[in-house]
């Protein structure tokens, strides 16, 4: 009775382990795939980015619908830069507006407007509450075709390999200007991150909220 019990308990220990390994290993292979679709499209002279009529910036926490994070500070600021240098000539920010008192794409457009750049210039995605919808919503309601990203390098090669698996012409633009907190936890969650951008690819996953097409002109 008590070797039948042991001889179980290590047969659910060995599938455990194996699973395991399993998920490790599509770990490690999505990883691989990610940074082989983003290889060589990610930049950070800003001389040697290809000139892109769009700059997609992606959102990031914002307090009080007033104040951005550093991280979206500083993809702002870096949009802001490609623009004054003609690398865009117009702005998508897309981010997370799903509740009333919470929105990151309004906080980055006031900004870009107190500096001196004019709404028609600004386009606003209020549902892009994922990087794979942004893109997705980039493709299909702003009929966007080619453009740059811009967000963090952590942030890029994922972002690069879903547009570019969307169908996109897409290149990034690292907008690390400072040093961030909890950057190894950010590392660590793309790769958690990496196997949900796969699966939404695969399953071909619809965004939460589509709606009319706003052609960016």
């Amino acid at each position: 009775m008590v070797k039948n019990k042991i001889s179980a308990i290590k047969k659910v220990m060995i599938g455990f382990l194996i699973l395991l390994g399993l998920a490790v290993l599509g770990i490690i292979l999505i990883d691989l795939q990610v940074k082989e679709k983003s290889a060589g499209q990610i930049y950070s002279d800003f001389e040697k980015l290809p000139v892109m009529r769009i700059g997609l910036v992606l959102g990031a926490s914002v307090w009080n619908n007033r104040i951005m994070s550093n991280m979206l500070q500083d993809r702002a600021d870096t949009a802001l830069e490609l623009y004054h240098k003609g690398k865009i000539q117009k702005f998508l920010i897309s981010g997370d507006n799903r509740r009333v008192d919470y929105n990151e794409v309004i906080v980055v457009k006031n900004y870009l407007v107190q500096k001196g750049v004019p709404d028609s210039d600004i386009f606003l995605d209020y549902a892009g509450f994922d990087t794979y919808d942004s893109l997705y919503r980039a493709r299909d309601i702003f009929q966007v075709k080619e453009l740059v990203i811009v967000t963090q390098k952590f942030h890029l090669p994922r972002a690069i390999y879903l547009g570019s698996e969307l169908g996109l012409k897409v290149v990034g633009f690292g907008a690390d200007r400072r040093q961030y907190r909890n950057i190894e936890f950010n590392l660590f969650r793309e790769k958690i991150a990496n196997i949900k951008a796969f699966l939404d690819l695969k399953l071909k996953a619809k965004p939460q909220f589509l709606g009319d097409v706003i052609p960016i002109i």
